[in-house]
């Protein structure tokens, strides 16, 4: 079973990126009456996202979120022993783009760097790869650094994706200590279910052709071509409400958590229908679990940090939390974690 405890490592602080361009979904072009934008934001929750220009690149929301973060630590660069980036968007197919980041925050050359390739539930994910790297108190800071432009690889023309994503950049920073404090994981997947979030095309099962740049429409409002996200709603809802909550049931008996002790829950925010059936399913009570669909959107491997950076900033800096976060999504993939926060920074969100 995909069960792990790592210690001696604490969360340091939080921090995020996001671009400057809002697009309202009540005045977007692809819902033919603003009946049907006003259904879709009362299902889904998202009012309005965040969208990238096209010289903005998941890395550059994510140095800048890294930059605010160290300086407001006053952390040395040197001393910066590890960065983990994870996107589904990155720079380049190669190099890996946490080279890259290395050289633009100018750490060392010394500084373990690497990428990883997950989206919905890739901040537990890389959560539990750096504090590995840092818990024997060789290496003793590192730099999570999680986020996606998904909007670059979604049809403006798909009413089932388009207005539901948004763009984000994030840091966590980690930090070797000796205490009695934990990370406790779950983690789960099932490749049967790969297609369910996918883009076909541009990689080497099946490499660009021009034919890659056709638009085919679906249906009515779904209209995309073969380098553009297909997003099987039924399946990944179904998916969701079923694992998520099955993750943090069995993250809750194996290590004897008492569900009453946690303060906070933050969710992959996927979608606000799906993530408050599983909400309810965990009867949870509405004032304990986070979100941030409402002005966001779906920002895919994102969605955890900026969550609680944007909706709980206050508690962070000032109290020790007991926390549960769930990631769920595109691979299928998902993971539960808890973990503790004791009056960590959490910087003003940034905007480019």
């Amino acid at each position: 079973m995909a069960y792990l405890t790592i210690k001696n490592v604490v969360i340091k602080g939080f921090s995020a990126c996001v671009p400057k361009t809002i697009e309202e979904n009540i005045d977007s072009p692809i819902f033919k009456s603003p009946e049907e934008a006003e259904k879709f934001i009362s299902s889904t929750g998202v009012e309005r996202r965040r969208i990238a220009s096209n010289d903005t690149t998941t890395s550059d929301l994510c140095i800048i979120a890294a930059e605010r973060l160290i300086e407001n630590l006053q952390w040395e660069k040197s001393e910066i022993d590890c960065i983990i980036f994870v996107t589904q968007t990155p720079d380049y197919i190669l190099p890996a783009t946490s080279c890259v980041i290395q050289n633009k925050l100018q750490l060392s050359e010394e500084c373990y760097a690497l990428d990883i390739s997950l989206g919905c539930s890739g901040w537990v994910y890389g959560l539990s790869i750096i504090a590995n790297l840092l818990a024997t108190g060789i290496m003793k800071k590192g730099l999570l650094l999680v986020g996606d432009t998904t909007l670059k690889s979604t049809s403006p023309y798909d009413k089932s994706a388009w207005p539901l994503f948004g763009d984000a950049g994030t840091a966590t920073a980690l930090e070797f200590e000796n205490n009695e404090q934990e990370l406790d994981f779950h983690f789960a997947c099932d490749g049967s279910g790969f297609d369910a979030i996918i883009i076909p095309e541009g990689g080497f099962r099946k490499m660009f052709s021009h034919d890659s740049l056709k638009y085919q429409q679906f249906e009515e409002g779904i209209s995309r071509n073969g380098l553009q996200t297909i997003l099987n709603g039924m399946d990944v809802f179904s998916f969701g409400i079923s694992k998520a909550p099955e993750s943090i049931n069995k993250l809750l008996k194996k290590f004897q958590i008492d569900l009453e002790r946690i303060d906070l829950f933050t969710f992959h925010q996927a979608n606000l229908l799906m993530n408050e059936k599983i909400r309810k399913k965990l009867k949870l009570p509405s004032e304990k679990v986070l979100y941030s669909l409402k002005d966001f959107g779906n920002t895919s491997s994102a969605t955890i940090p900026l969550t609680l950076i944007t909706q709980a900033k206050k508690e962070l800096e000032t109290k020790h939390l007991n926390h549960i976060a769930c990631g769920f999504g595109v691979g299928l993939s998902w993971g539960s974690v808890y973990f503790e926060t004791n009056k960590i920074v959490v910087s003003d969100l940034m905007e480019i």
